[in-house]
């Protein structure tokens, strides 16, 4: 059974948001995720300054198994990346909601979190 925290919102691809108190959002992939991947062996953030739409393939991790896309849950700019990533990717594997964030971003419009999953409806997707 994958942790999912019910403070944070998810995306279908299994990305989750966290809405900061600056009204920032932090950005990582979820447990189910990592855990279906498998022991990640190296990760890629997008840029600081770069603006994402919502849905963009825009970041990568990468396991012994696979390659995978991780993409935008909402539009913003990257404002930071979890530097700490690219030589311990596997962060991701063992605290993929508090060490393993990947990026931070000023959101376009914080309200478009709103359309993500809680939860109990990302969970539901996962059965």
């Amino acid at each position: 059974m994958s942790n999912t925290p019910a403070e944070l919102k998810y995306a279908k691809s299994h990305e989750w948001l966290k809405i900061e108190a600056d009204g920032t959002v932090t950005i990582g992939i979820t447990d189910h995720a990592q855990h279906a991947l498998g022991d990640l062996v190296f990760v890629e953030t997008p840029k600081v300054g770069r603006k994402l739409a919502a849905g963009e393939a825009c970041a990568v991790v990468e396991s012994v198994k696979a390659a995978s896309d991780v993409y935008a849950p909402i539009a913003g700019e990257v404002i930071a990346v979890n530097e700490a990533l690219a030589t311990a990717p596997e962060v991701l594997n063992t605290d993929p909601y508090i060490g393993g964030w990947m990026w931070k971003m000023q959101p376009a419009n914080v309200a478009d979190a709103a359309a993500l999953l809680d939860a109990a409806a990302y969970t539901a997707t996962l059965s």
